[in-house]
């Protein structure tokens, strides 16, 4: 019998991510808000599951949706900036009792690099996060909610900004004035590289572990932006702040020196 995934969040990450592990032989879970979205799960060969999961309560689908399962992906990123926005450590909490209840065992819990705040220079697995955005602060408490439960086998990727088909973020930064200097590193990896991980993990069972995964090159804000807006069209974002700090270099020191992975599709268009 081919092993079970299930994958909670089948968005921009996750829709593709299952597509993928069902073209390498495994039975697939997914999970959606959308009643709308359940037929395109379906269409995809994905077994699909409404579940909505809130401060307060986690749709009793989640059973279902976890029976079987030897691999959950959590795939639920904060979502802070709405105007009702909820607290996402007690999502993380509910949830995290109702894999208690399950037999599910093996989580991948995708984070991100946000965690790591406003530290300078190099940043590796062995940094200490100091996280200053809300959502930054709520992801590491929600990882340690994981982590610190021996009972689980919890792999926490924290991945960079993500880039891919259709979503860029000079889309966003395009023509506008930014108050910031430019001289500042680039933290991010592609879609396809950040499926790689997922996979790698369940593949060669890197359980128990803390990876970060962004593409090992750098270029600063100002002239990367500057010729991904070119390349596509559009207007240049201007950095008009000064100053000399260079941002945090995020390595991804344990994937590639520990796990000899090697990331294969370059941010530069």
């Amino acid at each position: 019998m081919s092993k079970c995934i299930a994958i909670l969040g089948c968005g921009w990450l996750g829709l593709p991510l299952a597509k993928s592990c069902i073209e390498d032989g495994f039975k697939v879970k997914g999970s959606t808000t959308s009643p709308e979205k359940l037929g395109l799960l379906k269409e995809a060969g994905i077994l699909a599951y409404k579940i909505s999961l809130s401060e307060e309560a986690v749709s009793e689908e989640i059973h279902d949706f976890l029976f079987g399962v030897d691999v959950l992906v959590i795939n639920v990123p904060p979502k802070l900036r709405q105007r009702n926005a909820e607290n996402y450590v007690e999502k993380m909490r509910r949830l995290h009792k109702a894999i208690k209840a399950s037999k599910t065992r093996k989580i991948i819990f995708a984070s991100s690099t946000s965690v790591y705040g406003e530290i300078e220079g190099e940043v590796s697995e062995d940094s200490a996060p100091s996280p200053v955005t809300a959502s930054g602060k709520q992801l590491l408490e929600s990882e340690k909610l994981f982590v610190k439960d021996s009972e689980l086998n919890t792999t926490i990727i924290r991945f960079g900004g993500l880039l891919g088909p259709k979503r860029h973020p000079i889309h966003m930064l395009a023509g506008k004035k930014l108050p910031t200097h430019g001289k500042v590193f680039t933290n991010l990896i592609h879609l396809d590289d950040a499926i790689r991980v997922i996979q790698a993990v369940i593949a060669h069972n890197w359980w128990n572990e803390l990876f970060n995964a962004v593409y090992p090159k750098y270029p600063f804000k100002d002239e990367y932006y500057t010729q991904e807006a070119k390349n596509r069209g559009l207007i240049p974002p201007q950095y008009q702040g000064t100053g000399t700090k260079m941002g945090k270099k995020i390595l991804s020191s344990r994937l590639i020196h520990v796990k000899k992975f090697r990331f294969n599709t370059s941010i530069l268009s």
